[in-house]
């Protein structure tokens, strides 16, 4: 099931960055006195009430000296009612109303999407004469908060979760693999689901960001083997979006990889991984999905007997934290290796679904801790009393172990080496989760 996702609109300068990084619980989002400092368009998962959602930070509305601050608000304001399950629409409690928040106001007001008007800079708990004039702009009770104090977000956050949706039934049988296309724009995600189809279920332009919605296709393979393709809109970097429908693609591919098992991410061989690929493939890692590099357009590049090996080096060099994941350099145009691909997404849905008994599991961390000793600090020494795993998509394991604070990174990444040495766990992530308990007698 793909997660709600939770928009900040608001015009410059009124705290969305800020209201993003308290409801996130971390500083992520730039902060700076100043509109416009939001380059990117930042996401990060957060949870309240048990309820897990995506977070989305519109970033400041690019003002344009020559365009009208207006036009671009009710831009911004139209794609996340489409694309968003509750809006967040801050506005500035010292400021007070302007013309661009009513603007807004009348788009919003039009909308059957929920819509918290979030009035933000409100120091004093006393606030109702503060709040009255917002109630002009007819969204309901002005919420008041204080983003740098922490004053009333938490109120904020009971009012969010109780407007999302209901968690539907899962849309598909859980033996059938749900595949993601995942990339940016004009990189050859529908066109490489052409191919895989063997018909032109999409439609196919060299124009970036023709796919403007997630589609699903069926496709079986000839062992029986039941995939849904899920072709998403391309994201692309802030500053190269020039149509205002593109500013919330990025949340249809949230959404799809939300809802997939195996993730293909596509990266352009013409011009290897860029800092936007990272940022793509990054949420499909951080969310446990199992993930295939596919490197489109080969038959562009001139090739030589290294040519393959300079390639994958570069790729496992820029995309470091996911050393795991397999690559395959394709031509979606010349359909070069795509009859590969099924059988690729089928092995890595089968390691992102491996469970590993509990006694084969202990005898091989017994093992690494003979070959290698748990670390020690000031006459401690970290022992590792059991293993365990709960869970799979992602394969996780819990280590119960005596002193938490002894198990530093370096080692979790020495446990999960030899974990993938000894069982594959190719093209998934795996999770190793450390829990302290006493020594039993």
């Amino acid at each position: 099931m793909s997660k709600p996702i939770v928009a900040i609109v608001g015009r410059p300068n009124v705290g969305k960055s800020t209201i993003f990084n308290r409801l996130a619980g971390q500083r992520t989002a730039i902060v700076e006195d100043q509109p416009g400092v939001t380059r990117d368009r930042l996401y990060i998962e957060a949870e309240w009430l048990s309820h897990r959602f995506t977070i989305v930070d519109t970033g400041g509305i690019e003002v344009d000296p020559q365009d009208e601050i207006m036009v671009a608000m009710r831009h911004q304001a139209t794609i996340a009612i489409d694309e968003a399950d509750v809006i967040l629409f801050v506005v500035d409690g010292k400021q007070g109303i302007t013309q661009a928040d009513k603007e807004v106001g009348k788009i919003l007001r039009a909308t059957k999407k929920p819509v918290l008007l979030v009035v933000n800079k409100v120091d004093n708990r006393n606030v109702e004469n503060e709040l009255f004039e917002f109630y002009g702009l007819g969204l309901g009770d002005p919420i008041p908060i204080s983003a740098v104090h922490g004053l009333g977000t938490g109120d904020l956050l009971d009012e969010v979760v109780s407007h999302f949706p209901k968690e539907d039934q899962e849309e598909y049988d859980e033996d059938i693999i749900k595949v993601a296309i995942i990339g940016k724009p004009n990189v050859g995600k529908s066109s490489l689901t052409n191919a895989m189809l063997g018909q032109e279920r999409m439609i196919v332009s060299d124009v970036a960001g023709t796919t403007r919605d997630a589609i699903d296709s069926m496709l079986a393979l000839q062992d029986g083997t039941q995939l849904v393709i899920i072709d998403t809109a391309g994201m692309r970097r802030k500053s190269k979006i020039d149509l205002p429908v593109e500013r919330f693609s990025v949340m249809r591919a949230l959404r799809a990889v939300d809802r997939s098992d195996v993730v293909l991410m596509l990266i352009d061989a013409t011009e290897g991984v860029t800092e936007q690929d990272k940022k793509i493939v990054g949420y499909a890692h951080d969310n446990g999905k199992a993930i295939v590099i596919v490197v489109n357009k080969w038959d562009l590049i001139e090739k030589n007997d290294k040519t393959v090996n300079v390639f994958t080096q570069n790729i496992r060099n820029e995309l470091g934290f996911m050393q795991y994941a397999p690559i395959i350099f394709i031509s979606a145009k010349t359909k070069q290796r795509v009859h590969r691909l099924g059988d690729l997404i089928k092995y890595v849905a089968e390691q992102h679904a491996m469970r590993v008994s509990t006694g084969v599991l202990n005898s091989l961390v017994e093992e690494a801790m003979l070959i290698n000793p748990p670390p020690n600090d000031k006459g401690r020494r970290l022992k590792i009393y059991f293993a365990t795993q709960p869970s799979v998509k992602p394969p996780t394991f819990i280590l119960f172990v005596n002193h938490a604070d002894l198990m530093h990174f370096s080692y979790l990444r020495y446990l999960e080496n030899k974990f993938r040495e000894s069982f594959g766990f190719e093209g998934t992530p795996i999770r190793l989760i450390v829990r302290e308990r006493e020594e039993k007698s």
